[in-house]
């Protein structure tokens, strides 16, 4: 080795391909040549400076002539620095460019191996579907979370997959690789029979998670001088859900920030005059979080707030129903164009709604019009989901009941001075096409936007009677002013207070849950209630209670009462058990029977003998159940928490006894010359 000799120097005369610094080389190279032209063209500037990726230049402009005048300046300036430019319509990585239908296509790779699949082979086979605008995503995000599944177990790169269920899913995803080659999607964000002049850009963001995973999808919406409104996707982005399991509302503040990078992207790198960006969630919680100050929460909630503020503004997000959005992805499909709302599918279209209305009369509940709404006469589906065809029932209730407002106001003019809208300040709602109040809550940042322009309706359309019925029916029946104050978060019905009163009147349900109880007819008394001609406790009615603890030297012991109650004389008799067993109820009953003598027909609490009381109705032992009550009060008063001895215990309850048989059993007159009244006590001992 020569130490001391001066190192030999090479110099790359071409620029290789696939070296790291290879691509800002390139693009350097391509930028400082068109710096040291200060003469050319600023639009040429611009395209060297934007449009050129590496050696690929990727740039539209609307008409052909435009794109022969930029392309013979390019050429023009960059040939000076020998760079030639060829290879016009080159196919781009992953994507295959139809030119004369303006689409592009996908270009799959199909397995590598027919093999069981390994790791490796999953990995390969995934990685190789390019997706660089997410059109695709509902189909490659089953395959990452297969992937995630499997690395529930752990296993090496090259040992075969198991168990058989993950095969099949992993089987049944890749025999649909070669259906890509058959997905198309339209190059241009707007067709060229749109007029552009004038036309509002409007970015829509929707933002949804599940258990498994979460993404967005973000669309553009131009609606042009004439009223035409395209929508075209644009780009879409999806995250599997980390393997720690987090909470839903969690992953929906995650997707709610991957819709605000995705829109700041978009923002950043469209050339598009964008005027307005709206975000779209169905998590109540994550809008309540986006209205509050971050450092309230913790650190995954705050942080996560903070940059979701930073790069958006509140005002900008909107609520949109989770019912009708799709769980799982699903292939792309036609819709309309007038509805704007959250979904996997990923789909570009230009129509007018023409969707022709049911019978409005024929539908009992505002579901039953949805859904009739929601097809056309044959039953296939006119409309994709139930939000679409209840936004076109409120397009017609409202120019059935407002024509003239909705022709001025959509012409941009004021409402008549006659109008009955005219105190609503009424504005049109560009998005959804319908009518709103004004008001003057504008400034409010801290409601919803709906609560701040409620949309208008006629309360005698039948469109709003079956939306006050639904509502209805949904608050369980409550005053008209609950129902009320609920439909005010959304919509302002005119004279509409007087409507729910008029629904809740004719309401089955409603007048069930308000009418007066009817006092029934009172039931003859039970035989056992009039033998007359016989003794007391010729009918009885028997019942225990307690514990009741007494003390035995240092011992604490439990003693049950049981009760005595003759049904036709009111007399009571009490005694004391040591148990509740049959032994020691026995023991009492002979004890009653030897002192009253035996009772003809027993009524009975507990006992499997004589006539028993049913669980199921314990108004049948009325009669004794409320002795038992007095009795317990009685000892209360007397012996509070005390604990006394059996003997006292024994010598209370007796004295409960006679209280209890010394009861009126009428009423008592204030007349001094009526006689006292009859009491047990008398029926019993004659005095």
């Amino acid at each position: 080795m020569e130490r001391d000799a001066e190192p030999t120097i090479y110099e790359w005369q071409v620029l290789p391909f696939g070296t790291t610094c290879s691509p800002c080389c390139a693009i350097y190279a391509l930028q400082r040549h068109a710096q040291e032209h200060p003469d050319s063209d600023p639009e040429v500037w611009d395209s060297v400076e934007n449009a050129f990726y590496v050696d690929n230049c990727l740039q539209s402009v609307p008409s052909m002539a435009e794109v022969k005048a930029l392309l013979d300046k390019v050429r023009n300036l960059l040939s000076k620095g020998g760079f030639e430019v060829r290879q016009w319509a080159k196919p781009t990585l992953g994507l295959r460019w139809s030119c004369i239908p303006d689409t592009l296509g996908y270009k799959h790779r199909s397995a590598l191996s027919t093999e069981t699949p390994t790791l490796r082979t999953i990995y390969r086979t995934l990685a190789s579907q390019y997706n660089p605008l997410g059109y695709i995503l509902p189909y490659t995000t089953q395959a990452k979370v297969l992937v995630q599944d499997l690395w529930q177990t752990k296993r090496d790169w090259d040992e075969p997959i198991h168990p058989a269920d993950l095969v099949e899913r992993w089987i049944c995803w890749e025999t649909e690789l070669s259906e890509l080659s058959e997905v198309q999607m339209p190059r241009c964000y707007v067709p060229p029979c749109a007029d552009q002049l004038g036309s509002c850009l409007e970015l829509h963001v929707f933002c949804d998670a599940s258990k498994r995973a979460y993404g967005v999808v973000s669309y553009l919406r131009e609606e042009d001088k004439a009223g035409h409104i395209h929508v075209s996707f644009v780009m879409a982005r999806s995250r599997v859900a980390p393997k720690k399991q987090l909470s839903r509302p969690r992953l929906e503040l995650s997707a709610a920030l991957s819709g605000a990078q995705l829109a700041s992207t978009l923002r950043a790198e469209l050339t598009l005059p964008i005027q307005r960006v709206i975000y779209w969630s169905d998590s109540t919680t994550v809008l309540t979080w986006l209205k509050s100050e971050s450092c309230r929460y913790k650190v995954f909630v705050g942080t996560r707030i903070a940059e979701i503020q930073d790069l958006t503004e509140v005002q900008d997000w909107r609520y949109v129903d989770s019912p009708t959005a799709p769980r799982r992805a699903a292939p792309p499909q036609p819709t309309e164009a007038h509805e704007l709302r959250k979904s996997a599918q990923c789909y570009s279209i230009s129509t007018e709604p023409t969707t022709a209305l049911p019978d409005l009369t024929q539908s009992q509940t505002l579901p039953d019009l949805i859904t009739a709404t929601n097809h056309t006469s044959d039953g296939v589906a006119s409309i994709p989901t139930s939000i679409a065809a209840e936004t076109l029932l409120l397009q017609h209730a409202q120019a059935v009941s407002f024509p003239e407002e909705l022709k001025a106001l959509k012409a941009g003019r004021e409402v008549a001075k006659d109008s009955r809208l005219l105190s609503l300040a009424p504005e049109y709602d560009q998005i959804l096409g319908v009518i709103r109040v004004g008001g003057r809550l504008r400034q409010a940042e801290v409601l919803d936007p709906d609560a701040i322009h409620p949309i208008i309706l006629d309360s005698r359309h039948p469109s709003t009677r079956l939306l006050i019925k639904s509502y209805d029916e949904r608050l369980l029946h409550p005053g008209p002013e609950r129902v009320y104050g609920e439909m005010r978060r959304k919509y302002w019905i005119l004279g509409g207070r007087g409507a729910i009163r008029k629904h809740q009147y004719a309401c089955v349900e409603c007048q069930r849950w308000r009418a007066r109880a009817t006092v029934p007819k009172m039931a003859d008394l039970p035989p056992a209630r009039l033998r007359l001609l016989k003794p007391p406790f010729w009918s009885t009615g028997v019942d225990c209670f307690g514990p009741l603890t007494i003390k035995l030297g240092r011992r604490v012991e439990k003693r049950w009462g049981i009760l005595f109650k003759c049904l036709t004389t009111r007399c009571v008799h009490l005694d004391l058990l040591e148990s509740l067993d049959t032994e020691a109820f026995l023991m009492a009953l002979r004890q009653f029977i030897s002192d009253g003598g035996n009772p003809t027909r027993s009524w009975l609490t507990e006992a499997q003998t004589s006539r028993q009381k049913k669980p199921g109705a314990p108004h049948f032992g009325g009669t004794w159940e409320r002795e038992i009550k007095s009795v317990k009060t009685a000892l209360r008063v007397v012996l509070g928490d005390q604990t006394v001895t059996e003997t006292v215990l024994w010598t209370v309850l007796i004295e409960v006894e006679g209280i209890l048989n010394s009861k009126p059993l009428g009423y008592l007159s204030a007349d001094i010359a009526d006689p006292n009244p009859i009491t047990p006590n008398m029926l019993l001992m004659g005095r």
